[in-house]
């Protein structure tokens, strides 16, 4: 008679859990922002993180904060082949400017959008499945070498981001963001303070720039990101926001 199958013991090689996330939570808890990048991206960190930066209206800041710490750490961008070309202008003339010395640029894979955006308007009718394509899958291969990441996300953006931490656990990677309690008349001084060039679609009403497609100008009173996938019942790209258990994404 056969033996029964042996069931093998599994190993969690994934580099970061959540309760990771919330002891480092705690741990730079009274710790400032700067301070807090230096210790991370000049120590443990070091050699085993990316920034991810989408040159927005905001972006400067953080980019400034980690460029003053090392301009040697890869910065990723993900261009979707929706992206205004004053951001790509901006991103260029940024990047010049801080000094960074690895700037890794990620496109979609030719070979998903041939099959499943073809004609390059899937925005148009399905913006969760255009964002996997164009953002989540080429994040992925780009965070592959990496264990940990910075986003440059901000609590008061959205109701969706209300009570941001400053460091989660993402796919098994460690995410921080160091800007998490940071608030606009914060962000406003610190562009004051350091001189730092503004996005140029700010001065025209764009509070959150992503895709041209999928952007739009924010009205007065409206909350930062509410030109953001304007008619949709969407808020986040898919990069933010955590698939449900058992469900696979849509590529």
């Amino acid at each position: 008679m056969a033996n029964a199958a042996r069931k093998l013991d599994l190993i969690d090689v994934a580099p970061f859990s959540p309760a990771d996330a919330a002891a480092m939570e705690a741990r730079y808890a009274e710790v400032g922002t700067r301070d807090m990048l230096d210790d991370l991206l000049t120590g443990e960190l070091k050699g085993r993180v990316a920034a991810v930066s989408s040159f927005g209206a905001e972006s400067a800041v953080l980019l400034h904060l980690i460029a003053q710490i090392d301009r040697d750490i890869p910065v990723i961008f993900l261009n979707t082949q929706k992206i205004f070309g004053e951001t790509l202008q901006y991103r260029d003339a940024l990047s010049e400017t801080l000094g960074f010395t690895d700037l890794r640029v990620f496109r979609p894979d030719p070979r998903l959008l041939a099959a499943k955006d073809a004609t390059g308007l899937r925005w148009n009718y399905d913006p969760d499945g255009c964002c996997d394509l164009r953002k989540v899958e080429p994040l992925r291969r780009a965070l592959a070498p990496f264990d940990a990441w910075v986003s440059g996300r901000k609590g008061f953006q959205a109701g969706t981001r209300d009570a941001l931490p400053r460091f989660e656990e993402d796919e098994g990677r460690l995410k921080l963001n160091p800007l998490a309690d940071w608030d606009k008349a914060a962000l406003d001084a610190y562009f004051a303070e350091h001189h730092l060039p503004r996005h140029p679609l700010e001065a025209e009403g764009y509070a959150s720039i992503g895709c041209a497609p999928c952007t739009s100008k924010v009205l007065p009173g409206e909350d930062p990101r509410a030109g953001r996938w304007r008619g949709w019942e969407k808020v986040e790209c898919g990069i933010h926001v955590p698939e449900k258990p058992g469900e696979e994404p849509v590529f």
